[in-house]
């Protein structure tokens, strides 16, 4: 029998739920100073990419294009990095960032560059609502209410 998928304790701490895309629960990371989705791909016990078999590999990557596109359209970004590190939470997550050449970092990377300073709640709300929107878009999004 199959272990449920369940999202780490860190990440449920650093992050609002968006939804699920059909491979990969998405979250928001409540930092406000960066547009930043974690995608996780709902499969327990996960901790690397090369783990997951070619289907979900490029189910994956789909929903990566797929949250991609809705930060494109959501924010004014520059460029996108996509992160896969993996040293603090061990579970599987991706980062997918958008960035701008006038954020706090650029051009070095978001970590390591001063503490998240979290989104006031009607922003947070906001922020979550319209990326939710741009996601529905996709056939098989739907809103997740948390784990």
């Amino acid at each position: 029998m199959h272990k449920p998928f369940e999202l780490d304790r860190q990440l449920l701490a650093d992050t609002l739920p968006v939804g699920d895309l059909p491979m990969c629960r998405v979250l928001l990371m409540n930092d406000s100073r960066y547009p930043w989705l974690v995608l996780v791909p709902r499969r327990s016990g996960l901790v690397e990419l090369d783990a997951l078999d070619r289907h979900d590999r490029i189910a994956v990557m789909d929903d990566v294009h797929c949250a991609t596109g809705a930060l494109r359209r959501a924010c004014s970004i520059d460029k996108i990095n996509l992160g896969a590190l993996g040293n603090v939470v061990r579970q599987l997550h991706l980062h997918v960032i958008g960035r701008t050449h006038a954020d706090r970092a650029w051009p070095a990377p978001v970590w390591g560059n001063g503490s998240a300073i979290a989104y006031p709640q009607d922003a947070a709300s906001t922020r979550v609502s319209t990326l939710a929107g741009y996601l529905a878009v996709t056939r098989d999004f739907r809103v997740t209410e948390g784990d």
